[in-house]
């Protein structure tokens, strides 16, 4: 898969490999962690990391392509530079490897979850749809995939296909956090945040460097006025990230809501001049800057 970016580390390769293609496929494991969050508003998703320009360096590359000249069957050696190639941004380049291991192997389903993850980067989300369809009918075990659906779905308004997914996904990996997270946005957009709460607390069990289910656990706080819990997330979240207007203005807001006046506007300030375009920080300025 173009696999998630913390909701799922490991590179499946998914074909017998030689010793130095191994090693390769370990030292990009999680490469398309193509899904760590931006954000953790609603709309923020696990499976979209930041790009990585790193991935796609020439030493990174070489080494892949000098597997691929040993071997050029090698389904597999295609899978892993094309997970590279999009983790670094490189989607086109991604998408010909992609196709190119299908074309050698039809039936690895990893490749189709990857290709599927670049074709949502790119915001193609019908081919996207066929290739994670795609990859579920070769293995209906494998819970990536429909985690990454069910994160389109959700993208598209599609909420009782996507929980359905989720919790699919939640059943064939009880570890995955990234299905977890991701249900807990869909219930949280519902109102129902007593669950998203539950499930956001088991996807920070599972991974506690995630500050986006702290994020989102202390959004769902704030709606049922449960302000001092929800300021220790947003707490929580901006230790993990310092680079987060959305965390940082969460803190404020939640700072505000209790009386810290000046802590909360420093911390809303602080979020609006890492995104001067971010509208939750300008709405919170207008608000409170002026009260």
């Amino acid at each position: 898969m173009l696999t998630t970016i913390k909701a799922e580390k490991r590179i499946e390769p998914g074909f017998g490999a030689n010793r130095r293609t191994l090693r390769l496929a370990l030292t990009l494991a999680g490469a398309l962690a193509l899904a760590a969050c931006q954000s953790s508003s609603p709309e923020a998703e696990l499976d979209r990391a930041a790009v990585d320009p790193s991935a796609g360096s020439e030493a990174n590359i070489s080494s892949l392509s000098a597997v691929i000249a040993q071997d050029p069957s090698n389904a597999g050696a295609y899978n892993i530079r094309g997970t590279a190639f999009g983790r670094s941004g490189r989607y086109n380049e991604a998408l010909r490897d992609f196709s190119t291991a299908l074309s050698i192997d039809p039936n690895l389903y990893q490749a189709y979850a990857n290709r599927g993850l670049v074709y949502r980067r790119m915001g193609r989300a019908d081919l996207a749809l066929g290739d994670y369809n795609a990859a579920i009918r070769i293995n209906p075990q494998y819970g990536s995939a429909y985690r990454q659906r069910g994160a389109l779905y959700r993208a598209n308004g599609q909420t009782e296909l996507a929980l359905q997914d989720f919790a699919t996904a939640i059943s064939l990996s009880s570890s995955d956090a990234g299905a977890y997270y991701n249900r807990a946005l869909v219930l949280q957009s519902q109102g129902r945040h007593d669950l998203a709460i539950e499930d956001f607390t088991t996807a920070m069990a599972l991974d506690p460097n995630l500050p986006e289910a702290f994020n989102g656990r202390g959004q769902s706080k704030l709606a049922l006025n449960r302000d001092e819990e929800a300021l220790q997330d947003f707490a929580a979240a901006v230790n993990r990230n310092k680079e987060s207007a959305a965390f940082w203005t969460n803190l404020g807001i939640a700072q505000l809501r209790l009386g810290q006046r000046e802590a909360g506007l420093a911390s809303v300030r602080r979020g609006a001049s890492l995104d001067p375009n971010y509208q939750p920080a300008k709405r919170a300025l207008a608000q409170y800057a002026s009260a």
